[in-house]
């Protein structure tokens, strides 16, 4: 009798037990990774034999970590390429140094901003040869300038000794060449101001042009004095001048780009002759051979790139193009931003971020 009751009670549970298991697996879905495309170029993001590293990819490893998030990371040629994978649904996610702009907010979703970056050139840091200091000395403009004013001092040389040869010719001789050297040095001396004293003119006439000469060399002597300065400035300095001193500079010069970036946008903006590339690596190449004057690009990428290559001759110029917010990189109906959002606040807040950014960021 007990045996029986004994069956019959384990015949009961496995009828009711193993339907609702089965019922219940049955309505759990499991969900498959996320598929994280990842774009741009170190300190941000890179891929190597190492695998995947960057402060992009440290961020999100440690947000999906907090999320419980399951991923895999996929190695994307370019930022322009990810968010088109995005939209076509191919890329759940692209993580990168991704700037956040209202002509990409049109085809997919950013969560909030995670970095600040400066836009800006990297130029040449070679310093200037001597030659190449005072060949603005001997350029056609300066030279006719020099020629031009000794015309000038020929001229009031002929002039005053014209007027004072017969009434002073102890000062300025009535034989040609002689009168009109004491001329020309009597013009020099007064447009240097130093007026040694040793000549003067005597008769109305020769007062009349000496009068009109030093009004001339008022304005003469000053503009002489600016010029020399300038030139002795360039002599003396040990740094390059800057051609690159304000955005408007690139407007007309050969500027290498990477293509599909903010860049190259940016470079659109202020009508510069654009050079692209579909690296980083390859827009310095560029740079490297005198192809071009600079690479306008994300500031940290170049200076992490100086950073790597010390003995690049090149320097990142005093100039800010502009100023961009980094996103992560999301399909407009994704319902990932929300808890990507509160990732990004609490490593703000608990300085994590800082701390990655600080490490990847030679300072």
């Amino acid at each position: 009798m007990v045996r029986l009751f004994l069956l019959s009670f384990s015949l009961l549970i496995y009828c009711l037990f193993p339907r609702s298991t089965i019922a219940q697996t049955e309505s759990v879905e499991i969900q498959p990774p996320l598929k994280v495309g990842v774009a741009g170029s170190p300190p941000f993001s890179q891929y190597d034999k190492q695998g995947f590293h960057g402060i992009s990819v440290e961020l999100w490893q440690d947000i999906a970590a907090m999320a419980n998030l399951q991923y895999e990371l996929i190695a994307q040629p370019g930022v322009k390429v990810g968010i088109e994978r995005v939209v076509t649904g191919e890329l759940d996610v692209v993580i990168g140094p991704i700037s956040i702009t209202t002509e990409r907010f049109q085809k997919v979703a950013f969560t909030q901003p995670y970095f600040n970056a400066r836009i800006g050139l990297l130029i040449s840091g070679k310093r200037l040869s001597v030659w190449s200091r005072i060949r603005p000395i001997f350029q056609v403009a300066v030279i006719s300038s020099v020629g031009g004013l000794f015309v000038i001092l020929f001229i009031v040389g002929n002039l005053i000794w014209l007027a004072e040869s017969r009434r002073n010719s102890e000062q300025f001789p009535k034989e040609y060449i002689r009168g009109v050297g004491n001329g020309m040095w009597f013009a020099i001396v007064t447009l240097t101001t130093v007026g040694y004293g040793d000549q003067a003119p005597i008769t109305q006439m020769g007062k009349i042009i000496t009068s009109l000469w030093m009004l001339i060399t008022m304005v003469a002597a000053s503009s002489l004095t600016a010029g020399i300065a300038t030139i002795m400035t360039l002599l003396l300095s040990a740094e390059t001048t800057e051609q690159f001193t304000q955005p408007e500079n690139i407007q007309g010069k050969q500027i290498a780009v990477v293509s599909g970036t903010t860049g190259e946008k940016w470079g659109q903006t202020y009508q510069a002759r654009l050079l692209p590339s579909p690296t980083l690596d390859e827009a310095i190449e560029r740079l490297k051979a005198g192809q071009v004057e600079a690479v306008l690009f994300d500031v940290p990428a170049l200076e992490y790139y100086l950073y790597r290559h010390p003995e690049a001759p090149f320097k990142v110029a005093n100039i800010s193009i502009a100023f961009e917010d980094y996103g992560f990189v999301l399909p407009l109906d994704s319902t990932l931003i929300r808890p990507l959002n509160i990732g990004i606040i609490k490593l703000k807040q608990s300085g994590r971020l800082e701390e990655i950014i600080e490490r990847e960021i030679p300072r």
